[in-house]
């Protein structure tokens, strides 16, 4: 079952005995827990029907002893097992789930661990019928702006393509961490707004005029005195633009620029699919591309790479200092 169909089944009071919920991706299953927490049981019956216990302090059999209790005064209990990952001998848990009570809902919330699709556990629980089996997987990066975009939309508000990408380059893939960052940036503002690069500067902190965005059109355009004051302002604010991050950004999108000279179908919406960006964004990887050729392209990400090797301490003295940034952009420019 999907993430966004537990949750609609959940808004319209629709529950299962079980949900199992596991992977390597903690949002999608906090956010179901925190739902089904404050959903089921009003505020005055969750003191009397409701457990929240941990696998590291508890055991299956407990686990299974608290699940089979009936409710004291109400139709539910609820039974919460968090960080069930730790939880030993976890697949016991099927004596229970292959015959759970109408009364009880339990719910396993295993974070950071896939659940072994071989295993008869899991087998049992995917044909209950009384059991939610919900698999979080991580985004792929170029899911994420997408994902930041539904998220404002959903909330009522609209962002900028550029906004958009500057969250999502800075913000990394930690959806927790977005979401936290997108609920400090619209407290704010009035609904219907449009969020722009400005109201990303003065909410997140994200330089509106020196971020990584800007670095790379600088590069496209060739532009190698902004390149270098976009370098001068990371260098000032290493806490905030770790080499780390830039390369890794830098080596990403000079990939993009490579895979576009190899797309034959220049349709905007085709290129915008195959590279994984907004079409808004396409003629800025057309306007790169024709600043760099395809072997340019080659030695460029062949120079990032040894960039990236150095800011982790592969031949390199010090990992904290720019100049091999500085470098690789003359490079690049030249």
């Amino acid at each position: 079952m999907t993430y966004e169909h537990i949750i609609r089944d959940i808004r319209n009071n629709i529950f299962s005995p079980v949900y199992f919920l596991s992977g390597e991706e903690p949002y999608f299953i906090d956010s179901i827990v925190s739902l089904l927490e404050n959903s089921i049981l009003d505020e005055g019956m969750r003191g009397f029907n409701q457990s929240v216990v941990y696998g590291r302090d508890i055991s299956v059999k407990e686990v299974i002893d608290l699940s089979r209790r009936y409710p004291m005064m109400g139709n539910y209990q609820v039974v919460i097992v968090k960080e069930a990952q730790y939880l030993n001998q976890i697949e016991n848990l099927e004596q229970y789930i292959v015959s759970p009570l109408d009364t009880t809902i339990l719910i396993v919330a295993q974070k950071h661990k896939k659940v072994d699709k071989r295993k008869s556990f899991y087998k049992k629980m995917k044909a209950s019928k009384s059991t939610v089996v919900f698999e979080s997987d991580k985004l792929k990066d170029y899911v994420i702006p997408k994902w930041i975009e539904s998220q404002i939309i959903d909330l009522g508000f609209k962002i900028s393509p550029v906004a958009l990408m500057l969250m999502s380059e800075y913000l990394g893939n930690d959806l927790g961490k977005i979401m936290n960052e997108i609920d400090k940036l619209v407290i704010n503002l009035e609904k219907n707004s449009r969020i722009t690069e400005i109201e990303i500067e003065e909410n997140i902190g994200i330089s509106k005029d020196y971020n990584l965005f800007e670095l790379q059109k600088a590069l496209a355009e060739r532009n190698q005195l902004k390149a270098f004051r976009i370098i001068q302002y990371f260098e000032s604010n290493p806490k905030d633009h770790p080499l780390q991050m830039i390369s890794v950004v830098l080596h990403n999108y000079f990939m993009k620029v490579f895979h576009y000279h190899n797309i034959r179908n220049k349709d905007q919406n085709k290129i915008a699919s195959e590279l994984g960006v907004p079409p808004f964004f396409v003629k800025d990887y057309s306007n790169a591309a024709r600043a760099f050729p395809a072997n340019k392209i080659k030695k460029i990400i062949s120079n990032i790479r040894t960039l990236d090797l150095k800011s982790k301490g592969v031949g390199a003295i010090d990992t904290t200092s720019y100049g091999e940034l500085k470098e690789l952009v003359f490079k690049i420019t030249n």
